[in-house]
């Protein structure tokens, strides 16, 4: 990501200043909390893509701020959602909101990083960039129902499997693209392009996210967690239609009732990986980040251009 953070290394900062001012609080104990998200400060990915998108088709101006703030506000909403739902304790290597200050407190820091957001960009007339992140959301709530409701039989195809993470991840990356390049320009056909593009880039990510699960990397994450939390990844997904009916049932036991079993886990892990899982899901990502590309070269070639282009490969070649 050097060279992206290179080509918008003032504008960053900025963005940074304009978060800072967002989260802010007169509730003593709501803006002790907003320092300390903004001081655990993840990859900024999103509002990379934001500040990139407008950089690409235009001059960066104070909507492409806000849209990245926006975004920003609207990720860790649901991250802090999120933790809560999953009963998580940490999250990017430091403790999360509940396990400091417990559910009650969490989901009301979430509901108001959302009302920020939402405020953020009324209070400046930000119709169209309100419009395009608002349906992410719901995609995002949508993409994680849906992953909760199928995950209850654990047998589905990879139709499925594609409709929840364009949902629950790519929607909110497709959303941050359309909405930086909406920052300076009202044609629709190049905001759609945008739009595909970061949805592109999305799907690939999260295939990478899967991929993670069976390997023995340090990601912050363990090996052999979404099969802990029931979730089908399109690894497995692919080797429960090649393998035999009782081997499939067998898998599909363990996942739903000896997922805390380490031997089990393993069982399952090293059938994915025998079975071609792994090859299947990184030649499905590949293809997902060669679409991104595709769109991306239609633009006219630029440092910026070539800032993306580098953002996107980071997203398949990532060790964490």
């Amino acid at each position: 990501m050097e060279l992206a953070k290179k080509v918008i290394a003032k504008e960053l900062e900025l963005f940074e200043e304009h978060f800072k001012e967002a989260v802010k609080s007169r509730v003593s104990l709501l803006d002790r909390i907003m320092q300390y998200i903004v001081k655990r400060k993840g990859k900024q990915m999103r509002p990379m893509f934001v500040l990139l998108s407008a950089k690409l088709h235009g001059e960066i101006n104070d909507a492409s701020y806000r849209a990245a703030s926006l975004v920003e506000l609207l990720h860790t909403a649901t991250l802090v959602h999120d933790d809560v739902v999953d009963d998580a304790t940490e999250r990017r290597g430091m403790f999360s909101i509940n396990a400091l200050w417990k559910n009650k407190i969490a989901v009301l820091v979430g509901d108001y990083l959302l009302s920020k957001g939402l405020l953020l960009s009324l209070e400046n007339k930000d119709f169209t960039i309100l419009t395009i992140l608002s349906n992410a959301v719901k995609k995002m709530s949508e993409g994680e129902l849906l992953q909760m409701e199928k995950t209850r039989n654990l047998n589905f195809d990879e139709s499925v499997y594609y409709e929840i993470i364009s949902g629950k991840t790519a929607s909110l990356l497709a959303s941050s693209c359309a909405a930086g390049a909406s920052s300076v320009t009202e044609n629709d056909e190049t905001i759609q392009k945008m739009r595909e593009f970061g949805e592109n880039v999305g799907m690939a990510f999260q295939i990478k996210d899967d991929l993670f699960d069976y390997g023995e990397a340090k990601i912050g994450k363990p090996t052999g967690n979404d099969i802990k939390e029931k979730k089908l990844t399109l690894p497995l997904i692919h080797i429960l239609q090649k393998v035999s009916p009782s081997l499939k049932k067998e898998i599909i036991y363990i996942v739903k009732n000896n997922n805390n079993d380490k031997e089990k886990v393993k069982f399952v892990i090293d059938h994915v990986i025998s079975y071609g899982g792994i090859e299947y899901a990184t030649h499905k990502m590949n293809e997902y980040r060669d679409k991104a590309l595709l769109i991306l070269n239609s633009f006219p070639t630029s440092p910026t251009r070539e800032a993306l282009e580098e953002l996107v490969r980071y997203t398949t070649d990532r060790k964490f």
